[in-house]
């Protein structure tokens, strides 16, 4: 397809007077593909594209660079900002600042571990509270489901949290308890009657409990402690549940390929899922995580490398939906408690600014294109939760952009990184796709102003 197929020519009412900002360059991603293009400006929002050339005015103008491409902001939904409550774990101004510097320009925060969780509307206007005048990216928020707090999941949807997580299993902080599976499915009736959404932490409980938990600086043994059989039961019970209520349903942090047959039928059979998995499964791999490196530990676990292929095979298929960070930081002294004892160190992989050249430096070792990454990070996740306005570079859009330099690599230092605390896994890892530039709403975000802003759905 052509550049004069992919958008309309220059001219007509859009073209009037000057732009607040055109982006012009060789490679600008647009409908699924690259072309040479013009990305004009105008009150936050993509007002005309136009051909490479066509002379677009604006009052600022950003030529691309020759190895550089502009992208759409990338929209990871799967993001724990901890604030208020646990902000030393890591809090809005830095994980936001992390995000604008990874070339995410949208997030939307779990309820846990902030305290008070997201579980009521009140708690959510104590988070907003907390958040307001201090995010360099846009915010959404999920509401959570807890035993007892049926009666809130409606007041919560008033206020536009753009759906619900709940666990199958404990969470890690007493104050975000597990549901059953049929506090569960109760709550998936309540929620397609109002068009929301529950997104599941689907390992069960009584599998976990059964497996054996040794104090040990092995892997191998952490690993053991979490099975995959663990998330293939608790899946299938999540695909029931959404079969029987018609609710949307959403698999997070899928680390398991052997459950990718069950998630295949179901949506063939119209049940209404959907499934993330993280940069952490397909690119980390449990044969090469050495003895006491809790930095790689998280639940559901990273798994051996033949498993990472399938997951592979799994997005490339369109089982799995998109990929997100589920970045989940914490203080030296929890994420390296024992001494490096996999039993007692926190889990949670710290990477948001990273996930892009994460993700992109192993597809393109496997032949995967880069706009297919960008449909995974950004278009998928933002149409599925309802950010209509995002996750695309097209005329209506909100401008939020990237510019991106594909082939430039680097190597990642974790005390150089926004998040608050310098552990990761990939620290010293070479990457390839370095982030240039994150534009929010036509403006190039400052990492000292916070200009982002707080979502509602809908």
């Amino acid at each position: 397809m052509g550049v004069s197929e992919r958008m309309p020519q220059a001219g007509g009412p859009a073209a009037s007077g000057p732009h607040d900002l055109v982006v012009a360059g060789e490679r600008v991603l647009v409908d699924g593909g690259f072309v040479a293009a013009e990305v004009a400006v105008r009150g936050g929002v993509v007002a005309q594209l136009a051909p490479l050339g066509s002379g677009l005015t604006a009052v600022r103008t950003v030529r691309l660079a020759d190895d550089e491409v502009l992208i759409p902001g990338l929209v990871d939904t799967h993001v724990h900002v901890n604030e208020p409550g646990r902000t030393e774990w890591e809090g809005f101004a830095t994980a936001t600042r992390a995000a604008a510097a990874g070339g995410v320009t949208t997030i939307v925060d779990m309820p846990l571990n902030s305290i008070p969780p997201t579980t009521s509307a009140e708690a959510l206007a104590t988070k907003r509270a907390a958040a307001e005048g201090r995010v360099f990216v846009d915010v959404g928020f999920w509401g959570g489901l807890v035993p007892g707090n049926e009666d809130d999941l409606l007041p919560l949807v008033a206020e536009g949290v753009f759906g619900f997580k709940c666990f199958l299993v404990d969470s890690g902080v007493e104050e975000f308890p597990p549901v059953t599976a049929d506090q569960m499915e109760r709550a998936m009736a309540v929620l397609a009657e109002a068009r929301s959404m529950l997104i599941v932490h689907a390992e069960d409980a009584s599998v976990i409990d059964a497996a054996p938990h040794p104090h040990s600086r092995e892997y191998a043994d952490f690993l053991a402690s979490r099975p995959r059989v663990a998330e293939h039961v608790a899946i299938s019970a999540v695909i029931e549940a959404a079969r029987r209520t018609g609710a949307r349903a959403h698999i997070l942090h899928l680390s398991s390929a052997d459950a990718l047959g069950s998630i295949a039928w179901a949506k063939h059979d119209g049940v209404r899922l959907s499934v993330e998995t993280c940069p952490h499964y397909l690119v980390l791999a449990a044969e090469d995580i050495a003895p006491g490196e809790t930095a790689y530990k998280c639940c559901p676990p990273i798994r051996e490398r033949s498993n990472r292929d399938e997951l592979w095979r799994g997005l490339a298929s369109g089982v799995i939906d998109f990929v997100v960070s589920d970045h989940s930081p914490a203080p030296a002294a929890l994420k390296q408690a024992g001494d490096g004892d996999f039993a007692e160190a926190w889990g949670g992989i710290a990477s948001l600014q990273l996930g892009l050249p994460i993700v992109w430096t192993e597809a393109r070792q496997r032949g995967i294109p880069l706009a297919r990454v960008v449909e995974w990070m950004s278009t998928a996740p933002a149409a599925r939760v309802g950010i209509a306005s995002k996750g695309a570079i097209a005329e209506g859009f909100a401008a939020d952009l990237a510019v991106v330099a594909p082939e430039a690599t680097f190597t990642v230092d974790a005390a150089a990184l926004e998040h608050r605390h310098p552990i990761t896994p990939y620290d010293g890892r070479t990457l390839v796709g370095a982030v240039r530039e994150t534009i929010l709403a036509g403006e190039r975000i400052d990492p000292v102003a916070p200009g982002g802003r707080l979502l509602r759905r809908g």
